[in-house]
């Protein structure tokens, strides 16, 4: 058993084919917990720039933030906690079949699962459970003593906050990050490809490309897998032509 060794795993676009916010967003405004306006006037159009290819998928993932950090105040914890656990019952099963392998390969190894995710944090609980991790991160969206969401957030989206809870992490379980894997499609997941010894990068965007070839520690190390229809490709960084 490699217990110092562990498998660090994105969730949105790594795992999970989209994004699980977007899941949870939609069913509030579904159960009208929250005003459509919200989602019609201000996501959906960036969404659908990036759905079209036509936009940023960074500018998409903002949006979606800031109106959900929005909207989920004043709402208790329970009524998020149960659409976040309704979502993963019906949407926890679209995966990359890639990633879902690479998990059951850890855990046959004997290595720790964890999961470091921007996803709001009862996502990432429910998600983690789905999947048999031994532990997790998430983006906490703080509450009040009565439960209430208050509008504060601490992020887990970003490259510095991975960054400091996969040193924490490897603190805590005595990891050997030289002998670590990690598993990530943003420019967000860029540090956990810095400091763990066996990255990939899965269905990478244009910015997270663009940055592992700045970096020629990162880009002699990783590899690029993209997932399409039934098809799994294995690509080198080094000779991959994008526009």
């Amino acid at each position: 058993m490699s217990h110092n060794i562990a498998a660090f795993f994105d969730i949105d676009g790594t795992i999970y084919r989209e994004g699980l916010i977007t899941e949870v967003f939609k069913k509030m405004v579904n159960h009208e917990l929250i005003d459509a306006s919200e989602w019609y006037d201000r996501v959906r159009p960036a969404f659908m720039a990036w759905d079209r290819r036509q936009g940023d998928y960074d500018i998409y993932l903002d949006r979606m933030v800031e109106a959900f950090k929005k909207v989920t105040v004043g709402i208790s914890r329970e009524h998020i906690d149960l659409i976040a656990r309704k979502v993963i019952e019906q949407k926890g099963d679209r995966v990359y079949q890639f990633t879902r392998n690479e998990i059951e390969k850890h855990k046959a190894l004997g290595h720790k699962i964890i999961a470091i995710s921007g996803s709001p944090d009862a996502l990432v609980k429910y998600m983690a459970e789905k999947y048999e991790f031994d532990d997790w991160r998430g983006t906490v969206y703080h509450t009040d003593e009565k439960g209430i969401y208050t509008g504060e957030i601490t992020p887990m989206w970003d490259a510095v906050s991975k960054q400091k809870a996969i040193l924490e992490l490897a603190g805590e379980y005595g990891l050997d990050l030289t002998e670590c894997y990690s598993y990530g499609d943003t420019n967000g997941d860029f540090t956990m490809f810095e400091n763990t010894g066996h990255p990939t990068a899965i269905n990478p965007t244009r910015e997270l490309l663009d940055r592992i070839r700045e970096n020629e520690s990162v880009m002699n190390k990783i590899k690029v897998i993209v997932e399409r229809k039934d098809v799994i490709y294995h690509l080198d960084v080094r000779t991959i032509d994008y526009e």
